[in-house]
């Protein structure tokens, strides 16, 4: 019985000290990254340098779900995490069957800000797109990224949103303007357009 209390007191002294441990290297990295952001506002570092040792301690469940290398459980879409800083994602979404931009493959990035989950990521097309609620810097036109936003709502959610939206085109609510009223005004002409940039721009990409 008395061996038995020591190895319990043993383990318990054990974990005491891990979890000191624990606390004592999670101060020292916010101390690390306030040291960065002093360095900072001097000019002599940038901002992606303190992204990436945070990110590690502020989004393990974000990395977990985007290891590199690693689809998403999703048909047609993929994202992994940059190695540079883990707030960057590259992402690919396959044109949707059916649509004008089937065949294609679309490179966007996705960036999640300091405040994500409460704002919404940062999406854009780098692949060009002749559609009317994409410009032609690549910005989307989706009420999820904008006052929709929930902290909810999952990274999945948001490239599944995007990847429907290039089923649907809606001119009437355009972030082209040119395209929204090629669209209105001879929609087969649009939609041949549209078939002809993404075997342009979005073959084998």
């Amino acid at each position: 019985m008395h061996h038995v209390c020591l190895c319990f007191v043993s383990l318990l002294y054990s974990y005491v000290l891990l979890h000191i441990s624990w606390h004592l290297i999670y101060a020292w990295l916010l101390a690390i990254g306030r040291h960065h952001r002093r360095r900072c506002h001097h000019g002599s570092c940038r901002r992606q340098t303190l992204s990436y040792h945070v990110t590690s301690f502020y989004l393990p469940g974000v990395a977990a779900k985007f290891l590199p290398g690693t689809p998403l459980a999703t048909p047609g879409i993929s994202a992994s995490p940059s190695e540079e800083n883990m707030r960057y994602f590259n992402v690919m979404v396959l044109g949707p069957a059916q649509s004008p931009y089937e065949g294609g493959v679309f490179k966007l990035e996705l960036f999640l800000p300091e405040e994500y989950p409460m704002a919404a990521p940062k999406v854009r097309f780098l692949t060009k797109i002749y559609h009317p609620n994409i410009d032609k810097l690549g910005r989307i036109c989706l009420d999820i990224l904008k006052d929709k936003w929930s902290p909810a709502l999952q990274i999945r959610t948001v490239l599944l949103s995007i990847q429907a939206l290039l089923s649907a085109p809606n001119p009437d609510d355009p972030l082209s303007e040119n395209v929204a009223k090629h669209w209105k005004s001879n929609e087969a002409e649009a939609v041949e357009t549209a078939k002809e940039w993404t075997r342009m721009y979005a073959s084998g990409a």
